[in-house]
């Protein structure tokens, strides 16, 4: 059931930036008088799931779903209707318009991804704000993966920069030491301030070892609900019991709780407690995936967290800034995709996938279809042929030097870009399925 809810949330996000990505090359097209022969969502050689003929268009919907596309008259893609091209330019064609007519059309999904993404940030800030555990409501500190041990880091230090960026939530940490080239960190220890070095390394490490969480808060480990049928319930665990041991080890905090009984799968263990003012002991079994059925407390009931809210105005750009800030942090993390580590990242409809949670969020559901229509605008942008970026880039040459680019060599620029593409796409899926299978 958690695969379909992540699979339902991936086809609708997708669909939806698709039709609005294509939507803007037909705005355009439509708006130069340019004749669009068909519409469709998903990919359909050989036949169609459906399809509708409504003037010069035909919309349908393919039973390919890598993507979508229009099919523009008089223009070199990926249909590659070479008869067509071999007939005289009529006026209702692409390759009879004007080059900034041409330009235009072809920028036209790109900018409709990204309107669709500020408009979808600012209507989220504006209907549910943002709520964050501010750093300093860290009581009990961070804990961290045992690369930032090997750094000097203890679990319990806050860190407080990252060279001159400061940290006002504990996410930045790992951000800061992926994305920019820091050389060192400021710590809080006890009552102490202090500097650690960062090597410069660190990246190279982080992705090695595929850290998705460098430091996270720490907090107790509070009873907030059991599981029927499970250990803690058969042992008579309650709601609010804070737990403090595993048989005779201290783990006061919840990521020391599931360490530990992750040592004692399969086991029987004793478990110290907390119950009001009364101190217990339990005895109970360990599954084999190291479990024993409670829900803990979350960080935010616990440690307390910010909510910042926005009228309908003040939202706008706040969205709009929100935006940028991931598009650069995701063009910041592309250079990382150029290293024998950062290659092994890559991923397919799998790890897109996995941005969607197992239950069906609205808020959650918009956030990353937000951040999609980002990437699917960069990635078009970018100068590939078969992108929307190659077209771009051969209009530009166009119009700088007042010369076309031969249809033949646009047709084997498509063609070369194609099998780029379908080259990434097989090694992302292929990259997603070994994980699957290997880990």
């Amino acid at each position: 059931m958690d695969f379909l809810i992540k699979a339902l949330q991936l086809i609708l996000s997708l669909s939806i930036l698709v039709i609005l990505h294509e939507f803007g090359h037909f705005f355009f097209a439509r708006l130069f008088k340019t004749r669009v022969e068909k519409f469709y969502l998903f990919f359909n050689p050989w036949f169609s799931l459906f399809k509708i003929k409504k003037g010069e268009t035909e919309y349908g919907v393919g039973w390919l779903p890598l993507g979508g596309y229009v099919k523009i008259s008089g223009m070199i893609d990926e249909s590659m209707d070479k008869e067509q091209l071999a007939q005289p330019a009529q006026p209702w064609e692409f390759r009879a318009k004007p080059s900034w007519q041409r330009l235009l059309i072809m920028v036209g999904g790109v900018l409709v991804n990204f309107i669709t993404a500020f408009v979808i940030f600012w209507l989220i800030l504006f209907k549910w704000g943002e709520s964050y555990i501010p750093a300093e409501n860290a009581r009990y500190g961070f804990f961290y993966h045992p690369i930032g041990h090997e750094l000097g880091l203890q679990d319990g230090d806050r860190v407080l920069k990252v060279d001159t960026f400061v940290i006002d939530n504990v996410q930045m940490v790992g951000r800061y030491l992926m994305l920019e080239e820091p050389s060192e960190m400021t710590v809080l220890r006890g009552d102490s301030v202090f500097t650690l070095s960062v090597p410069a390394n660190i990246k190279k490490r982080l992705l090695s070892e595929e850290v998705r969480m460098f430091a996270f808060y720490r907090y107790p480990a509070v009873v907030d609900s059991i599981i029927p049928g499970m250990p803690a319930s058969e042992a008579g665990i309650m709601k609010y019991d804070n737990i403090f041991s595993v048989n005779g080890v201290e783990t006061p905090f919840y990521n020391e709780l599931v360490a530990e009984l992750g040592r004692n799968m399969g086991k029987t263990v004793e478990i110290g407690l907390l119950r009001g003012t009364d101190t217990l002991s339990l005895s109970i079994p360990v599954t084999q995936d190291g479990k024993i059925g409670f829900g803990s407390k979350s960080p935010t009931e616990i440690l307390g967290y910010k909510v910042v809210t926005y009228g309908f105005f003040e939202a706008l750009p706040a969205g709009i800034s929100k935006g940028l800030n991931l598009l650069v942090n995701y063009v910041k993390q592309l250079k990382l995709v150029f290293t024998r580590e950062g290659a092994k990242q890559i991923g397919g409809f799998g790890a897109i996938g996995s941005l969607f949670p197992t239950s069906w969020n609205w808020e959650s559901f918009w956030y990353n279809t937000a951040f999609l229509s980002l990437i699917l605008a960069f990635m078009n942008i970018l100068p590939i042929p078969a992108l929307d970026g190659g077209h771009v880039l051969f209009l530009l040459y166009e119009m700088v030097t007042r010369r076309k680019p031969s249809e033949k060599f646009m047709e084997y620029a498509q063609i070369t870009g194609m099998v780029l593409l379908l080259g990434l796409l097989l090694y992302a899926n292929g990259n997603d399925l070994f994980k699957w299978i290997f880990k």
